[in-house]
Formats: C-alpha cells, sequence, structure tokens
C-alpha cells in the first residue's frame, strides 16, 4: 500500500555525500510504501543529464535505473492532479500567492492519491489545501 510521495529532495538523499541517517532509515523502513511524482522522475533524470560523462553522472544514473525505477512507484500527473492543480493555482494566483508549477504538480499527485508528500523544503507546499507535508530531514 503506497502512503507517502517522495518529493525530489528526499529520493536523492541517498546521493548524497554524507546522507541523512534519519532520513536514510525512513526510506528503507517504508520502502515498500514510497511512491514519486513523474515531475519528480523528471527533475532527478533532468539533473543527472546535465551532467557531463563522469562517474558521478554514472553512479546516478545507476541509482535511477536500478535502485528508483524498478522498486518505487511513478504516479503520472494526470486528469485529476490536473484538475486539482487548476483549482489550488486560481485560489493561491488570486489571494498573490503564485504556486511553483512544478511543485503545485507533485502537491496535485499527493492530494488525488491521497499520499503524505515527504519533502525537505515544507515552505514550498505549504501554501497548498488538501495535502499532508511531513518532513523526515533533521
Amino acid at each position: 500500500m503506497t502512503r507517502y510521495l517522495i518529493d525530489t529532495n528526499t529520493i536523492a538523499e541517498p546521493m548524497r555525500p554524507r546522507p541523512d541517517v534519519q532520513v536514510m532509515a525512513h526510506l528503507e523502513r517504508y520502502q515498500a510504501e514510497l511512491a514519486i511524482a513523474a515531475g519528480v522522475w523528471h527533475e532527478l533524470l533532468f539533473g543527472c543529464l546535465r551532467l557531463p560523462p563522469s562517474q558521478k553522472r554514472m553512479a546516478i544514473e545507476t541509482y535511477l535505473y536500478q535502485v528508483v525505477a524498478p522498486s518505487i512507484l511513478i504516479l503520472p500527473y494526470d486528469v485529476r492532479a490536473a484538475e486539482w492543480f487548476a483549482h489550488e493555482r486560481a485560489r493561491l494566483t488570486a489571494a498573490g500567492k503564485t504556486p511553483s508549477y512544478p511543485d503545485g504538480q507533485i502537491a496535485a499527485v499527493a492530494a488525488v492519491n491521497g499520499l503524505t508528500l515527504v519533502t525537505r523544503n515544507t515552505s514550498d507546499f505549504s501554501v497548498f489545501d488538501g495535502i499532508t507535508i511531513m518532513k523526515w530531514h533533521t
């Protein structure tokens, strides 16, 4: 059963020079309950593909294609998510708080799938109604 939608900064934690011990424990503990949004997959690949050929890039590609892709559900930004985000974007824009488009897509995927969004950047998502946000980072 999927319970958590993991943001880019959380799913990338294992690639950090000194990964946060708490995040790593949570990723392992909840491994069967994790998903990422297609937009997060895009951000991960884009960041990797911008790197010149190197050992670092090869390590990231290995992590993405041999760990993330086969073991973590990648949820689409679909019609339900688009409708949810359109409503939130209109509400927030009218209030003078125009949201980031990628963050809005990620929040929408969490909202329409009833998932808790796990992120280091809670402030990026706190403007959205109807989502639960959690921070695993210390």
